[in-house]
């Protein structure tokens, strides 16, 4: 035993390597990104390696235990439509479902789940275990392979080298990840987990620019420490529901059986205690660089942001069946320990709680989004794909719905087929792909309703109609599924048409009905589709004026007839607006076009095209600082034909 107690000991370098295998997809990263990729390349038939840093974090949540929300839940939605897992494992193991928004219209209505995270990760886990072409790993990944611009594979921290034609990288938050708890500081990946350190170095030495985000959690309790007489109970949803369009009404969760959270709120006693010792707060002192996401601000922002307000709303939430452990949904900070204990106590209902773990701010690398293509593919080396946190999002659903993408191209990559490319009006994740390689994003991207211009088309409701048929198309969707969807999309048209032909004629039972909503009464017939448009009207209720249908229909198709009939007004404008639009989405721009040589387009823009290199007259129209002129003056300048390409 050495006698300087405060030697360190130093990291080896690994001086030789050796081949560990040959693959088509190696993903690096295992978390809800990963995951997907994985997945789904293995399932399109290509033999795939996931690495990652701890077979403990597979598909972990590090921060809150829920799935879902509005635009999140959405995208939970897609990912099954098309063939991936997430909705599947959500339905597996959550605790509580609630549908959000259901006094708002059916665009921005989203389920939420709370998970038992130790569950998911499990069945998570167990699934990619069991998934043929698939080979889990632990490693470290320090090194991309990449020879005359293309990917060729990783190198691990041990010097095994695997080989590959394509790469995914979805890093999350352990590149060059650093945990803060007030003057605290150490390199840590998510939940104490290893960092990645030389990978993020590697990336910069073959030329891509990093940039430095900050996340960060919340305490957690010990639930039984809760005085619950104090907070306000917030049940699951009586009516079961699902994420995945194929689990049975059968195995759905019992009311029984869902777990509740709890609501409590902060005082002007915590407020005061974080203005005290902001100069404590590593995101107030100046010691942390990183940028951190405005959509879902730490405590000690919030404080400080809305110093009007004298209370923040706390939500405690279980995370599992089988402990006690709670999050603490709303106070995350990375305030001192100490401070933290006190920050708690001062809480309505949590004045004896037990912290079991700190807060903490996280800091990591990502590579700047704009350096890659709508495929997800890097403009720098071809074959390398990146997804999730990496790419600088956050939320478990944007990284698992990027995942999803990158997995299926870097998939038909290997394949010789051109990518997946989902457009704007297809599905929130287009939404969420184009924002990122169009715009890029200066924070933690979070998807929000606000940001799909075509919401109305893009519900939760409708996913399966927007996206089974593509993720059929690509092999993810089985032929059996694909059928079911088939009967469920013809059993909604099927009973549009009859509505949309059906007449309710005038009686004293359907005017009793119109005149008790303050309506008239009905002078000449009405057609059963005009019927149900009428706000009081739901399709139960138009049940007891006309015919039942020979079968009864299920649940889902009911909620789709009901949406399409009732909005068909406003989802045929959205429609034209999406007929607009694909018209300037199929003017393609060729590659390498000089923009130099384009007389007329403003100096920015130009800058601006050069950087994102766009596919289309429509992506090139939502690039920040290319003005009207600039798309007028490139797209004649592309009909004419006349067209410089760099050298």
């Amino acid at each position: 035993m050495t006698e300087n107690k405060n030697e360190v000991l130093k990291e080896t370098e690994v001086k030789h390597t050796y081949d560990a295998g040959e693959y088509d997809v190696i993903v690096v990263g295992a978390g809800h990104a990963g995951s997907e990729a994985a997945l789904a390349a293995a399932r399109m038939g290509q033999k795939t390696l996931l690495l990652t840093i701890s077979l403990e974090m597979v598909a972990f949540m590090p921060c809150n235990p829920s799935v879902g929300g509005p635009a999140k839940g959405t995208v939970v939605r897609e990912i099954d439509a098309l063939g991936g897992e997430m909705g599947k494992n959500i339905d597996k193991t959550y605790i509580q479902m609630r549908m959000l928004n259901t006094g708002k219209g059916p665009a921005v209505q989203a389920l939420r789940a709370q998970a038992d995270k130790h569950a998911y990760h499990q069945e998570m886990k167990n699934t990619i275990e069991k998934e043929p072409n698939l080979d889990l790993r632990q490693a470290i990944v320090d090194d991309l392979l990449v020879k005359d611009h293309k990917a060729e594979g990783v190198v691990t921290n041990t010097g095994a080298t695997y080989h590959s034609k394509t790469v995914v990288m979805a890093t999350g938050t352990s590149a060059r990840g650093q945990i803060y708890i007030g003057e605290l500081r150490y390199s840590s990946g998510p939940n104490n987990s290893l960092p990645s350190i030389k990978l993020s170095k590697n990336l910069e030495k073959k030329g891509f620019n990093l940039e430095r985000f900050k996340t960060g959690t919340p305490p957690r309790i010990n639930g039984n420490t809760i005085n619950y007489a104090e907070t306000e109970e917030q049940p699951g949803d009586a009516q079961p529901r699902h994420f995945s369009y194929t689990t049975p009404y059968s195995d759905y969760l019992s009311v029984s059986d869902q777990v509740s959270c709890w609501l409590t709120y902060t005082n002007p006693k915590t407020h005061s205690l974080i203005r005290d010792n902001l100069d404590r707060s590593p995101l107030f002192n100046g010691i942390i660089d990183g940028i951190g996401p405005r959509y879902c601000p730490s405590l000690e922002d919030k404080v400080v942001r809305f110093a009007d307000k004298d209370r923040h709303q706390v939500f405690l939430e279980p995370e599992g069946r089988g402990n006690d452990e709670w999050y603490v949904d709303g106070m995350s900070n990375s305030m001192p320990e100490e401070i933290q204990q006190e920050m708690l106590h001062s809480v309505k209902g949590l004045e004896n709680a037990q912290m079991m773990r700190p807060g903490y701010a996280i800091e990591y690398d990502i590579i700047t989004p704009q350096q890659m293509k709508p495929s997800m593919e890097s403009k720098l080396v071809e074959g390398l794909f990146t997804a999730g946190q990496t790419n600088g999002t956050s939320g478990y659903e944007e990284a698992a719905g990027q995942g999803l993408i990158a997995g299926i191209n870097a998939a038909r990559k290997v394949q010789n087929k051109d990518p997946l490319i989902l457009k704007r009006s297809d599905a929130y994740i287009g939404v969420l792909l184009d924002d990122l390689v169009t715009k890029g994003t200066n924070e933690p991207y979070r998807l929000l309703t606000s940001r799909a211009e075509y919401r109305l088309l893009l519900r939760n409701d409708n996913a399966d109609m927007r996206l089974t048929p593509i993720g059929h198309e690509i092999g993810l969707i089985s032929d059996e599924r694909y059928a079911e969807f088939e009967k469920k999309r013809q059993a909604v048209e099927d009973e549009i048409k009859r509505l949309e032909s059906l007449r309710i004629k005038p009686s004293d039972k359907i005017n009793q009905f119109v005149e008790s909503h303050g309506d008239k009464p009905l002078q000449d017939g009405i057609l059963a589709a005009q019927f149900l448009r009428r706000p009081y009207v739901d399709y139960d209720k138009l049940l007891e004026f006309i015919p039942a249908t020979e079968n009864k229909l299920d649940p889902r198709v009911i909620e789709q007839v009901s949406i399409r009939v009732k909005y068909a007004g406003y989802i045929k404008k959205e429609e034209a607006k999406v007929a607009k639009m694909k018209r300037m989405e199929s003017k393609k721009i060729p590659e390498n076009i000089d923009y130099d040589a384009i007389d007329g387009i403003a100096t920015e823009g130009k800058q601006k095209l050069k950087e994102i290199q766009p596919q289309t007259i429509a992506q090139a129209s939502r690039i920040s600082g290319v003005n009207p002129s600039d798309i007028a003056i490139l797209g004649v300048y592309i009909q004419q034909g006349k067209i410089a390409k760099t050298k």
